[in-house]
């Protein structure tokens, strides 16, 4: 795991409460010992709390299916809160060949509106285009241009004329505001995750043992990853490194950014298929007829037209486990909408609670919320891969990066002293070094250099089999 410290069995409510939203046995969190230096991910709400539950969320229930399949006691589980912090982080340490990666485009960014602010996402081109079109600029625009057209409306307004576009942005908000919100209301009862059965009964399917030390708990499974961006790619990830195999199915007419796919494409293949096609969609159903699990990441009903609503996934498949995630929910009027973790921030009343001293909107350390959401999905993946050794039938696990911010804002205890920097400010605590979390790795693409996982268990995986290719470039097909 790196850097070594200390290690100590102890109690921790935000892991705790994770286990407990997975169903998980509550007398297991006993087997996780937890280290690293204090003081990581410095921010006025507790985003190491939030980090450091679902990672070892996660990594117990990889343990857990380990002791399954391997037989035997349940392997101890380790987290570093080091390996942790520098893994919610990890596009930034990407190094490609040295050089680092794009950040945000230009007009990725807060606009101060004629009351108050707004924030706009526009990382892909599509997205941008849709944005200087909602705002009545030429494609050409820059950020001068939009600066001038959004300070002159309100953010509600900008929200929705962009949005109406098909761009992305959202308007500043409170919690008390979004709690009043009619999205924010339809969140408020809802549990950090869910997980039900889907559709009809079949009997118990455990996975075939797995002889040696619980090393490779998924070895076997096969994955379909239909999802982009952060928190669906970590997922993934993260199966990937206990030793499914995950093939990333794209849109040809959606490329993914080769820099983000360096970042969570490890272990994993990546292919493209138009499913809007005879030949995509034949493609597609070869596959999902072996299938294991099937991951999605977008917005709720976008892909019901091909097929791939997860009751008739399951319908094909029986005994599939479904994982979804959206950035808003199922629920409440936003429920169709796009979304990205800078805007379910912004949306919360995150941004307000991290703002500076002039009342500018901040933002968490991370892209907390897409990490955070990803190791709990995939710990829903796996612990749903565990149940059904006992009671069969095919699971659904939903998920959406505003639960995770309702989460973290309510749900996990009282918010840290406020730090006397702005977030992310702050020098890093004494004794950590992300660098003794960092490995370099030659690629398809060059030399990389990466976060380590942060997911570890007695006789666990300390990385991934595999590099990250070349996006969309694999063949169609299971290995």
């Amino acid at each position: 795991m790196g850097q070594r410290h200390d290690v100590e069995q102890r109690h921790d409510t935000g892991t705790d409460l994770a286990w407990a939203a997975l169903a998980g046995d509550p007398g297991l969190t006993r087997r996780i010992a937890y280290g690293g230096p204090p003081g990581l991910l410095p921010a006025r709400l507790p985003v190491m709390d939030l980090a450091r539950a679902a990672v070892a969320a996660c990594a117990l229930a990889a343990a857990e299916l380990a002791a399954q399949r391997y037989g035997g006691p349940l392997p101890a589980v380790r987290v570093d809160d080091g390996a942790v912090a520098t893994a919610f982080v990890s596009e930034r340490h990407l190094r490609i060949d040295g050089r680092a990666p794009s950040a945000f485009a230009p007009l990725s960014r807060f606009w101060r509106t004629a009351d108050g602010w707004v924030r706009t996402h526009a990382n892909y081109p599509h997205h941008q285009a849709r944005l200087l079109r909602a705002l009545g600029l030429p494609e050409t625009a820059g950020p001068t241009e939009v600066a001038t057209v959004v300070a002159e409306r309100t953010a509600d307004d900008v929200q929705e004329a962009v949005y109406a576009a098909g761009g992305l942005a959202v308007a500043a908000r409170t919690s008390k505001e979004w709690a009043a919100h009619p999205q924010g209301a339809a969140l408020a009862g809802l549990p950090l995750l869910s997980r039900e059965a889907l559709g009809g009964g079949t009997p118990p399917r455990p996975l075939p043992a797995l002889a040696g030390t619980p090393t490779l708990p998924a070895a076997g499974l096969r994955v379909l990853d239909l999802t982009r961006v952060i928190a669906g790619p970590v997922a993934t990830r993260t199966l990937a490194l206990l030793g499914a195999d995950v093939l990333r199915i794209d849109a040809p007419q959606l490329p993914e950014s080769q820099d983000a796919h360096n970042d969570t494409g490890f272990g994993k293949r990546s292919t493209t298929l138009d499913l809007g096609s005879h030949g995509g969609r034949a493609s597609f159903e070869a596959l999902l007829a072996d299938a294991h699990v099937v991951v999605t990441g977008y917005r709720p009903g976008a892909l019901d037209r091909f097929g791939l609503a997860p009751e008739a996934l399951a319908e094909r498949r029986p005994g599939l486990v479904v994982a979804r995630l959206s950035a808003w929910g199922d629920d409440g009027p936003w429920g169709a909408r796009r979304g990205f973790d800078s805007l379910v921030q912004v949306a919360t009343g995150i941004a307000a609670a991290e703002a500076d001293a002039d009342g500018n909107p901040g933002a968490l350390p991370a892209q907390a919320l897409d990490h955070a959401t990803g190791y709990l999905l995939a710990a829903a993946v796996l612990r749903s891969l565990t149940e059904q050794a006992r009671t069969g039938g095919a699971q659904l696990a939903t998920l959406a990066l505003a639960r995770t911010a309702r989460w973290l804002m309510q749900d996990l205890g009282e918010r840290p002293e406020r730090p006397a920097a702005p977030t992310g400010t702050a020098a890093p605590p004494t004794g950590y070094d992300p660098d003794r979390h960092l490995r370099e790795t030659d690629s398809p693409v060059g030399r990389l250099r990466h976060a380590r996982p942060p997911v570890a268990f007695d006789g666990g995986p300390a990385n991934w089999a595999t590099p990250p290719g070349r996006w969309g470039t694999d063949a169609p097909v299971w290995r």
